[in-house]
């Protein structure tokens, strides 16, 4: 018996025998070419790139139909990687200047592209380099002749894959009924291919190293997706500990899941939203399967980041209005664009910043930069038309900032009407409330916005005064902290003397111990990652108000994150079922 630990990212128990998928990562080809034969090898890429987009047409189609269109979207990004000029030029000028053959060409001017994702702090855009080489990666083997002939697909029994890493067409292919989970050496948490998994209901476990590629076909194993362990050959008292623990496992995800679909409601009645954090159509249909009542944070920066030219106001409109189809009437908060830090973009000149954390970013840069600002603000607008889009700004530090950024707003929407577009003129308008500033100006500010939303990821570490990635300080990075805990409480006050509701889409809103302390506090709406809504909707509906609200008193009244810890623990309700 041998044990792989890595990182849980579908859940639920498999076990089966398993089955070793490969392909030839570093196919061999010819990398250069005679001077005469460049235009030969263009043809080449163009109908390779050709075959490719109607492979990929025929994934969407499948996909669509198993895992809804949401789902089925990704595959229309991939389309896209095709089709993107930037992408598409890179490739073409390898040909032309360094007589490279079509197969170097894709796999080198593919490759800057995904290396510059890869580079990202933000790990769901970081982990999109994986859907850009996916599309390499088809195209190299149309190129090459080396495809692979849907191994997933054609599977004659049920197996569990073990791979070096899987692609998001790999996992759409599965045929679900012989594909009981899978485990990667690769990977992580937000990629497409652990979303996908999720939603087709896979267990998988991702980033367990490269021992995990020393299992042989037909080994049995065990993959728990809820704990992040692999286990091979195992002896017949864990097997069954498993297979008991599997059917456990089941039972309570019927359950939790028929309860999710049940308004977030404590039980005298206090009712709260508890929405979810998305970054395209496909995660908020996911979303919807596990409970959420809508979306308190759509990330928008990836439609920015992995191109080199300004998304259009179509392509951003296209986007946009796939969410609204999948959400329907559930309210979607569409955050602006939030670029800068590490997020950089190879079209817009940051210059030299020292700290570009406090530096030149967005709201900053979107007030300086009405060529990027004023086609999102127009998108976002038309998007909004018979749906329930409100707009978010981030990263406000001023009651300034909040003016400047709604006559950027009413001024886009001058133009709408005046070239009688529709839109919802009463739009809601909120902010992000991640600056120690902004949060204590907030009985200021609330007049202005119709709600806040507390990001508390940055609202720590700007608090704080501490990187949490940075390791030698990173354990000053605490949510419970009784500076972040008065904080919150100043921002939910000021906002309801003035009427406005107040959200949370930091890690925090998700966590189970904070949950009762934030509840009590008064906090209107939870945003959070989609596998945290179930459990987070059923601990709410195990407190009543009052509870949580003593909870609050009890947990303010001590004087470190330390104590305050302990206390919540002491409690037990993170734990606690209804």
């Amino acid at each position: 018996m041998r044990e792989f630990r890595g990182i849980a990212a579908s859940d639920g128990i498999a076990l089966g025998p398993a089955f070793v998928y490969s392909f030839q990562e570093k196919q061999q080809y010819r990398r250069v070419c005679a001077a005469e034969e460049t235009a030969n090898e263009l043809a080449r890429m163009e109908r390779a790139l050709s075959v490719a987009h109607e492979q990929l047409q025929r994934i969407y189609e499948k996909a669509s139909a198993e895992a809804g269109e949401g789902t089925a979207a990704i595959f229309l990004a991939h389309q896209e990687f095709l089709e993107d000029p930037s992408l598409l030029e890179e490739a073409q000028k390898l040909i032309r200047e360094t007589c490279a053959t079509a197969e170097a060409a894709v796999t080198e001017g593919f490759e800057y592209y995904a290396g510059q994702l890869e580079a990202m702090e933000d790990d769901y855009l970081r982990e999109r380099a994986g859907d850009l080489r996916d599309v390499s990666r088809r195209v190299l083997q149309i190129l090459t002749g080396t495809q692979d002939v849907d191994s997933l697909a054609n599977l004659t029994q049920p197996v569990i894959v073990v791979a070096r890493d899987l692609t998001p067409s790999d996992t759409a292919q599965m045929d679900k009924k012989m594909v009981r989970g899978f485990c990667t050496a690769a990977g992580g948490f937000t990629s497409h291919t652990a979303i996908i998994a999720r939603i087709l209901g896979i267990p998988a476990v991702v980033g367990a190293g490269e021992s995990l590629l020393e299992i042989t076909a037909g080994t049995q194993l065990i993959v728990d997706g809820r704990g992040g362990q692999v286990i091979a050959a195992p002896d017949e008292t864990t097997a069954e500990r498993f297979a008991s623990l599997r059917r456990s496992h089941d039972e309570e995800q019927n359950r939790l899941k028929a309860l999710a679909t049940r308004p977030g409601q404590t039980r005298d009645g206090r009712r709260v939203q508890v929405v979810a954090n998305i970054a395209d159509a496909s995660s908020a249909e996911a979303a919807l399967d596990l409970g959420a009542e809508g979306v308190g944070l759509y990330r928008t920066e990836y439609l920015y980041l992995n191109r080199q030219s300004v998304p259009t106001e179509a392509e951003q409109y296209r986007d946009y209005n796939a969410v609204t189809n999948v959400l329907g009437d559930r309210p979607l908060l569409i955050r602006t664009l939030d670029i800068g830090g590490d997020k950089q973009l190879p079209y817009v000149d940051f210059g030299h910043e020292l700290n570009p954390f406090l530096g030149w970013r967005a709201i900053r840069l979107c007030l300086d930069s009405p060529q990027l600002f004023e086609p999102q603000l127009r998108a976002i607008l038309r998007a909004s038309a018979e749906r329930n889009v409100q707009i978010m700004f981030p990263m406000i530090a001023t009651l300034a900032e909040v003016r400047r950024a709604k006559e950027v707003l009413k001024k886009v929407q001058r133009q709408l009407a005046d070239e009688h577009v529709a839109f919802d003129a009463g739009t809601p308008i909120g902010i992000m409330v991640e600056i120690p500033s902004a949060a204590l100006a907030a009985d200021l500010i609330a007049p202005e916005v119709d709600f806040f939303s507390i990001g508390t990821n940055d609202l720590i570490q700007y608090t704080l005064a501490c990187d949490r990635g940075n390791e030698k300080v990173a354990h000053l990075y605490d949510p419970l902290h009784p500076a972040i805990l008065r904080l919150i409480k100043g921002v939910i006050d000021a906002a309801h003397r003035a009427g406005k509701w107040v959200g949370m889409c930091g890690e925090m809103a998700g966590d189970p111990e904070a949950i009762p302390l934030l509840l009590g506090l008064g906090l209107d709406e939870f945003s959070m990652n989609a596998p945290a809504i179930p459990a987070a909707k059923e601990l709410i509906r195990s407190l009543t108000f009052e509870q949580a609200q003593q909870i609050s008193i009890e947990a303010l009244a001590k004087p470190s994150a330390e104590e305050i810890r302990g206390y919540l623990r002491s409690l037990g309700l993170a734990n606690q079922r209804t």
